[in-house]
């Protein structure tokens, strides 16, 4: 036996011995917004700074394939607070939140919890997720995000260019005001009787990108790479994205100075994220109750950065839907890294788990503990991802297994890669005869999952609702204005006097 082995050994009857004595963990859930999976330290980034999430990797387990239920705000965190997929709960893009669905706060709480949530929730505002809610944030409940409906055809977001950019300067982020709020939360705690959670919902690295000046030594401009897209590429990416990059204003080439400076700042921002989390672990520490505390950081989805000539998020592709994931403490094993492709749903189920709670409504994750142990357990082996929002001409949905990963889309034709040999996704192997055995067995573990058209079918039908709804209270002109911000006057008008047409 290893020493390693031995030690995991050792956590895993820890874990089994306060399960035994009816000990619940304490849990402190940190989530980011729009934090690509690779950028870590972690997991291998040449250049990123995150001595606190690599700290955190170091005391626990780190699952580097882990993956959004979708890629985009409100389905992303529909699927990470349910366990459930978007489809499941009626979420398809941002503005169609979360309902009046069980969250695993809701599961925790009727486990005897005190749960505290600050921070970006993003689901349905007044409802119960279980959650003593401070300072929350459910902005898409609020304002939808009115460019997801038009999708047949894709309309273009005008603004969405202006993105492409980054600085630096003198301030504090809010994210650090949540990160001191969980701090006083995990105070005031420290002699509870009850078991506590918190989830701490902080809106880095989602632009505009704005890191704090302290960062920017970290990152210069001159050192900065930018993205590498093989020499033909654009004549053959799949129209999917195609139709994506028009949509996001960046079909034409974004200068390189603007290129750098919003991946710097991109960088700087999660080196900010890091720092809060940080904060929080070392309060955790402090406290003496990390071996009694389930620690975990994740994000709600990825950022794309200019790869495939994409920016932001709202497709499959590795950099928007890959996420990092990792736990530590409440007896876990310390310094293990697992590569077996996990998702969100499969987050849930853990924290249910561990929490000796229960679920009421079907969760479609498995409980990671035994990956963490190096065991098997009940996980399938794979990962599922979908996407309906803005800018999809289709439905697409994604099934991640060992090194290949599968894209299927509605009408249109599918992508398969093998991830090591083809980090970046540019050699689309879908339709050969040496992969169709793969391929084939991929497509029957998604259609193991869902009907995939038929789920396309329910997302176009569920955001038609949405959009009528908004046509019948509002005038054309309120209409129109709606749209100006994020179409321009153009596209706003043309919109607003095809809608309006018949009510004339």
């Amino acid at each position: 036996m290893t020493r390693r082995t031995f030690a995991s050994t050792i956590a895993a009857a820890s874990a089994a011995s306060a399960a035994a004595n009816g000990r619940q963990p304490n849990i402190v859930f940190l989530c980011s917004d729009q934090h690509n999976g690779k950028i870590l330290g972690c997991n291998g980034h040449s250049m990123v700074r995150t001595p606190n999430i690599d700290r955190l990797a170091s005391m626990g387990v780190n699952f580097r394939n882990a993956y959004t239920g979708s890629p985009v705000c409100v389905p992303g965190r529909a699927a990470m607070m349910t366990g459930r997929f978007a489809s499941d709960v009626n979420s398809y893009c941002n503005s169609t939140p979360l309902g009046r669905h069980p969250s695993f706060g809701n599961y925790l709480r009727d486990a005897g919890y005190r749960c505290m949530a600050t921070g970006k929730l993003d689901l349905m505002e007044g409802a119960d997720y279980g959650f003593e809610e401070v300072d929350t944030k459910h902005g898409h409940w609020k304002s939808p995000d009115i460019t997801s409906l038009f999708r047949s055809p894709v309309c273009f977001r005008s603004n969405e260019r202006k993105q492409v950019n980054g600085t630096f300067t003198e301030r504090e982020d809010h994210d650090a005001v949540l990160a001191r709020r969980a701090i006083e939360f995990i105070k005031s705690q420290k002699s509870a009787e009850k078991p506590w959670a918190v989830y701490v919902g902080m809106h880095m690295p989602h632009p505009k990108w704005d890191a704090h000046k302290k960062f920017e030594s970290w990152y210069p401009l001159d050192k900065i790479p930018l993205p590498e897209i093989p020499r033909g590429y654009f004549d053959k990416r799949h129209e999917a994205f195609d139709v994506m990059a028009n949509f996001k204003n960046v079909s034409t080439p974004i200068g390189a100075d603007k290129v750098r400076k919003a991946r710097a700042a991109y960088l700087g921002m999660v080196s900010e994220v890091d720092e809060y989390l940080g904060w929080v672990l070392d309060e955790v520490e402090r406290s003496g109750q990390l071996d009694n505390t389930l620690f975990i950081y994740t994000s709600d989805h990825g950022e794309m950065g200019g790869d495939h000539g994409l920016w932001l998020k709202n497709v499959l592709l590795e950099n928007a839907a890959r996420v990092p994931l990792v736990m530590a403490g409440a007896g876990l094993p310390k310094g293990r890294t697992v590569e077996t492709a996990v998702s969100h749903a499969d987050l849930i189920a853990t924290i249910v788990e561990m929490g000796r709670a229960k679920a009421t409504a079907p969760l479609r994750g498995h409980s990671l503990v035994p990956l963490a142990r190096g065991e098997q357990g009940s996980h399938p082996g794979f990962a599922f991802s979908e996407s309906h929002s803005e800018g999809n001409v289709t439905g697409s949905f994604l099934i991640r297994k060992g090194d290949w990963k599968y894209i299927y889309f509605t009408g249109s034709e599918p992508l398969l890669f093998n991830l090591k040999d083809d980090p970046g996704e540019f050699r689309n192997l879908a339709g050969k005869p040496e992969t169709a055995t793969i391929q084939r067995e991929l497509h029957a573990h998604l259609t193991s999952l869902v009907e995939p058209d038929a789920v396309t079918d329910r997302a176009f039908a569920e955001q038609e609702k949405v959009l009528q709804r908004l046509i019948a209270k509002n005038t054309k002109e309120q209409f129109r204005k709606s749209l100006v911000g994020r179409l321009g006057n153009a596209q706003a008008t043309s919109l607003a006097n095809r809608y309006y047409r018949s009510r004339a």
